[in-house]
Formats: structure tokens, sequence, C-alpha cells
């Protein structure tokens, strides 16, 4: 429990992101499990997160950005990172230096991670990515030979050394979708080419998190989990964190900053999109989009203030919000629960996702960094 008053802060609860690992682990037993932390663990904090996944197991960590993955390094993260959005001129030196695993989809990056090892007297890891259908990164399978003669020749060099050759599902969050099959099968026919020509990768995976949850065909050697460690279910169509065995380890909280009293036909907020149907309570929430509170979620997204839950009352602003308290009674620093877990009551992520017409993915990536973290179980 925090103990100090603030105006608005994040609880994230580290036993419940190593309990996720755990469960997850129990669904890919015979695989490796990789901790995806990219985006400051999709807003619940890089650092403090990647040390509780390893702690429960996880073998890898997983960054989009190379400057995500040497903040981990700097930081004195050991263990095997993999990062895979790369530009021309990124810092392909230090990846190689810091001993960061890294992803290339084309030539021109092989290319740039060879030069880098040279640079640096260092055998280069990387890992190929291929693109089985996401039609995102990866390299598409006319070019998959190309790519992967070269990589060949390079390890044969001594410039890399190739761990891995992975790709990434479209629509595993959809089971049944006809592409995961065609996905699985492009997989499979684009890795034994790579082990055909000489590639002999520690590591192959496609699976995410809901691929990771419902199809153990596609966990190879290591799975891949991003959202579902940190207790939010990758799509309501898979179920509640509750029935996959997870839970949810950010609660955000504030402290209301005022409570008043208004007549009927009082406007709310900008536009005045809510007027009071009769005299009633407003309670302002210090919490607003600069914070990460969706704008969409404007008249509908859910709060829990005096054990009930009301909905914003009008239209988010940039720093607070209102919710209609109908009359009840509450205080001035009373606290009120934007987000956590359903099963203490409280609206969820997705709840506001739905609200907000998105995924409970940016709902918990989006919460900004004016808004501190308060680690529980560290």
């Amino acid at each position: 429990m925090n103990e100090t008053p603030m105006r608005v802060y994040a609880e994230i609860d580290l036993d419940a992101v190593r309990g996720n690992v755990r469960a997850l682990r129990e669904r890919a037993p015979r695989a490796e499990l990789m901790a995806v932390v990219k985006s400051n663990a999709y807003g619940h904090g890089a650092l403090a997160c990647a040390k509780a996944a390893q702690e429960a197991g996880a073998t890898w960590l997983g960054t989009a950005t190379p400057e995500e993955a040497l903040a981990l390094r700097a930081a004195g993260v050991e263990g095997r990172i993999l990062c895979w959005l790369w530009t021309p001129g990124g810092p392909w030196r230090k990846a190689v230096e810091a001993e960061v695993d890294v992803s290339v989809s084309g030539m021109w990056a092989l290319e740039e991670v060879r030069e880098a090892a040279r640079a640096a007297g260092r055998t280069a890891r990387i890992q190929l990515k291929a693109d089985t259908g996401l039609g995102r990164n990866g390299c598409q399978p006319a070019d998959w030979e190309e790519l992967v003669t070269a990589a060949v020749a390079a390890q044969a060099e001594g410039t890399v050394q190739v761990t891995g050759v992975w790709s990434h599902f479209a629509c595993a969050d959809e089971p049944g979708h006809p592409s995961i099959q065609l996905q699985l099968a492009a997989f499979r026919d684009m890795l034994a080419y790579a082990e055909k020509e000489g590639v002999e990768p520690e590591v192959r995976h496609i699976a995410n998190s809901p691929a990771t949850l419902t199809l153990p065909e596609s966990h190879f050697d290591l799975v891949r989990c991003g959202l579902a460690i940190y207790g939010v279910s990758p799509s309501p169509e898979l179920g509640t964190p509750a029935q996959l065995g997870l839970r949810p380890a950010m609660t955000l909280k504030a402290s209301l900053a005022l409570v008043k009293t208004v007549p009927a036909g009082h406007g709310v907020s900008y536009g005045h999109h809510y007027v009071t149907e009769h005299e009633t309570t407003l309670a302002l929430i210090p919490a607003g989009y600069a914070d990460g509170i969706p704008r969409h979620g404007s008249g509908a997204g859910p709060v829990l203030v005096g054990g009930k839950i009301r909905r914003v009352a009008g239209r988010v602003a940039m720093d607070q919000f209102v919710v209609d308290l109908d009359g009840d009674h509450a205080r001035v620093g009373d606290e009120a629960v934007i987000f956590g877990d359903a099963e203490r009551g409280e609206p969820t992520a997705e709840d506001w996702a739905q609200a907000a017409h998105t995924i409970a993915y940016e709902i918990v990536t989006r919460i900004g960094g004016r808004v501190p973290r308060v680690y529980l179980g560290g």
C-alpha cells in the first residue's frame, strides 16, 4: 500500500509478474520463455519487471529498440536479450559489445551488423526474422534465400553467429483464424530451408502471448510473452486474466482532489457533454490524458470510488476528469481506482479499452512518465 498520498500513481505488483511468468511457463513446459519488456514493460517499468521475470524463470528478455536493450545492460541486467526494431545507422556496435542478440530482416541490416562486428572485433549474435504473413518486419519468402545465404557466409567468416530464426503472428488473438495455420506452415518451410543451408539456431520461435496460451504446436524452443506477463488478457476472446490463470500487475490509483455538491442542470467539463439531472455530488480525479487516461473514454470510463463503479462524467481533460457520485458522500483525499483487478471488484484495463474503443495493450502502455510507479513485492 502506498503510504504517501499522491495525485495519481500506478502500483506494480512484482509478485504478480513472477506468478504470471510461472503460469505461462507451465503452458509451454518444453520451451524457454522470453519476457518482452519493450515500451517500459508495457508501462509497468522495464528494469523492475525484467528482474522479476528472470527471477521467475524467464531465460530471455525482449525489447523493440536497441536503446531499450542497452538501458537494461547499463542497469546491470544480465542474460540473453533480443532486440528487433532497427533502422540504418543504429547502435549496432554497442549492441554487439553488450552481447545483445539483434534481429535481422534484410540485407542492409546484415551488412551493418557485420561492419559493427568487424569494428568491435567480436562476433555478433543475430536472429533471422521471417515474414510469414504479418506483412510488417521480417524477410519475405522471395528474399529468404539471399538473406540466409549471406548470413551463412557471414557466420563462416566469423562476423556473426545465427542464434535464432523467428517470426510473428498476425491473428493469434483470434483463435481459428485461417492465417494462423498458414503462418505456421510458412515458418516451418522457411526454417527448414535455413537449417538445410547450414543454420543451426539455438532457438526457433513464433509464439506470442496468445499463441503461448492457445497454440501448443507453435511453441518450438521459445515463447515470447508480453502483455500476459503483466496479467492482462491479450484478447477478450481468450478469456479474462483469472480464466487464463493470470493476475493483473498494475493498479492505477488517484486521490480525490475535490468533492462538491452542484445543482441540477450543471454542465461538467469541456463542451458540457454531461449535464447533471438533479442535485448531485461531483468528485474530481486529478489525472487526464497527459497521464495516459484515454480521452476516448470520456463519458464511459469506469472508476471505483467509495465501493461503487462510477463513470467519467463529461470529457477527460489533460490533467483531470470528473465522476458523478450521484449524491454519495466522499472526502477529498479518498482513493479512486481507475483500473486494477476484477477479482477485487475493480475496473480493469479491458473495461477501459472497451470504453475507449481500443485494446488493453494501449491502456496500460500509455500510462505516462509523470505517473509514479510504486513497486510491491520487490
